[in-house]
């Protein structure tokens, strides 16, 4: 049996991870958790699940919940306490479901204890990529992605990124937006932002699929996962999300990974691999029910914080983390209807043009970076 803790239960990956648990008990075991502050799905989940140890976001919030708590469940708090989830003796893999850039020191410290990493946090690698995968290097630790199109990326390579491959073909929904111009995007609503036409994700990762800020994010996380430069990083349109991701060979052949949108299917990969489990309640793919699958070219212009992600990887060192923090800040804003949709990437692209880069940053540097960008975004916004 498979021993699992979790950061980040109570979101979009965490609950459909569970939901995996649950479909393999006999595979799996949860041993400890994270969650924030949705108290009362937190515990439903630790009353079904029981593991040993559950991180909540504060003190407070500890003691109020105290008293619910099956008898054995050790709780602690903040970023202890998600370090202590992160590095649970008893576990084999930390599934990191976390949003943001609070992902990155328990991830850290998850490596150091040496357990496999299933990430679906892209922050991590997007602020410290070259800290994270030296330290899985060294700790001879394996980073295993969830996102669908890393999953897909993954398998296609059979594990194995070697000097026989010309490029990676990342596909994107293009998001609630793919079909408006940018002067129908000017007075969009965050409720139909948040109208994705292909998935169920959460919120800040719904409106980062609309400015295809997901997608940039993406890209700067392959580079890290498979050590690919990025020029040999390409993104596609592709409408239906169907073809998850491709790996393109130097003889010409293309792999691609095919499913129908449902992403319990690379968690549940990313903890069963190299074995396959039954999919229970997932649907299978008929793709004479799809009947035609369409792709197109993406325009650099049109989603500029695609753009924008891409410029940042080049420039490398501390201008990823500028633009993950940057853009956390303004996605939050936008969602509190303090920012309007087009002011996502203006504040972005503000907070990259007054930044000077530092290569191969500290831990110290970056974590120190990502505030400060954040108390200066916010002038911007004021």
């Amino acid at each position: 049996m498979k021993k699992i803790s979790l950061l980040g239960s109570t979101g979009s990956i965490g609950v459909q991870t569970l939901d995996v648990l649950r479909s393999h008990k006999e595979q799996f075991e949860l041993v400890s958790m994270s969650f924030g502050r949705n108290v009362q799905k937190g515990l439903e989940q630790i009353h079904e699940f029981r593991p040993k140890v559950v991180s909540i976001e504060s003190k407070e919030v500890a003691n109020l919940i105290k008293n619910d708590l099956p008898t054995g469940v050790k709780i602690v708090y903040g970023k202890e306490g998600l370090i202590e989830v992160a590095v649970h003796q008893d576990a084999d893999v930390l599934v990191n479901a976390v949003m943001g850039s609070v992902g990155l020191e328990p991830t850290i410290a998850g490596i150091e204890a040496k357990k496999d990493i299933a990430i679906a946090n892209k922050e991590t690698l997007v602020t410290a990529g070259h800290i994270i995968t030296e330290l899985a290097m060294k700790n001879n630790v394996e980073l295993i992605p969830i996102d669908s199109e890393h999953s897909a990326i993954y398998q296609c390579l059979d594990g194995d990124v070697d000097k026989e491959v010309s490029r990676l073909i990342l596909t994107a929904s293009g998001g609630s937006f793919r079909d408006r111009s940018r002067e129908e995007l000017k007075n969009v609503t965050v409720k139909d932002a948040l109208n994705h036409p292909n998935w169920e994700m959460g919120a800040k990762i719904t409106v980062d699929s609309a400015t295809m800020m997901n997608k940039g994010l993406e890209v700067i996380e392959a580079h890290w996962l498979f050590q690919m430069p990025y020029e040999k990083i390409d993104v596609i349109l592709h409408k239906e999300s169907i073809i998850h991701s491709m790996v393109e060979y130097i003889d010409g052949s293309v792999l691609a990974h095919l499913g129908t949108p449902d992403m319990r299917v690379p968690i549940q990969y990313a903890l069963s691999k190299p074995a396959r489990l039954d999919l229970h309640g997932g649907k299978k793919l008929n793709l004479w029910e799809v009947g035609t699958l369409h792709f197109q070219e993406l325009d650099f212009q049109r989603f500029r914080c695609l753009k924008l992600a891409y410029e940042a990887g080049k420039i490398g060192g501390t201008a990823p983390t500028v633009l993950n923090a940057a853009n956390e800040e303004a996605v939050s804003a936008f969602l509190q209807g303090r920012l309007a949709f087009l002011g996502i990437e203006e504040v972005v692209e503000k907070a990259l043009s007054n930044h000077t880069a530092i290569q191969a940053p500290t831990l110290e540097e970056i974590v120190h970076l990502d505030e400060e960008t954040r108390k200066k975004v916010k002038t911007y916004m004021s």
